[in-house]
């Protein structure tokens, strides 16, 4: 069965930047759609970002839209989140999640598999 495992959270200053990355196992990223999501506490889960198996075919979130960058990298099997200019209200758990979605990228149930977590914090 395929993992996922992020990685690189951490507790940072606002206006800093941040990558955290999900890297995969016995699962090939390459064909595959990768999405992150976050979740702050008493919120629910949001989508944050989207790549496809064209890595030009990306989305974003109206919330991080032109502050973060998704990529995936085949030679380690790793995709990656890149976040600049973090907010307070970036503050959450980021998860990633791999599958064969077509469309609806920005749902998280269109995923077939998950990662635990990172936390990612975000202080004023």
């Amino acid at each position: 069965q395929g993992q996922l495992v992020e990685s690189g959270g951490a507790l940072v200053q606002a206006g800093d930047s941040l990558s955290v990355s999900c890297a995969a196992s016995r699962l090939n990223l390459t064909p595959l759609t990768v999405g992150w999501f976050r979740q702050a506490p008493g919120k629910d889960r949001e989508f944050v970002a989207s790549i496809g198996a064209n890595e030009r075919d990306t989305h974003y979130a109206d919330s991080s839209r032109g502050r973060f960058t998704v990529t995936k990298n085949a030679r380690d099997n790793t995709a990656y989140l890149q976040m600049n200019s973090l907010k307070p209200e970036d503050t959450a758990v980021y998860s990633c999640a791999a599958g064969i979605v077509r469309r609806d990228y920005d749902i998280f149930t269109s995923y077939r598999y998950w990662g635990q977590g990172t936390q990612v914090t975000v202080s004023s």
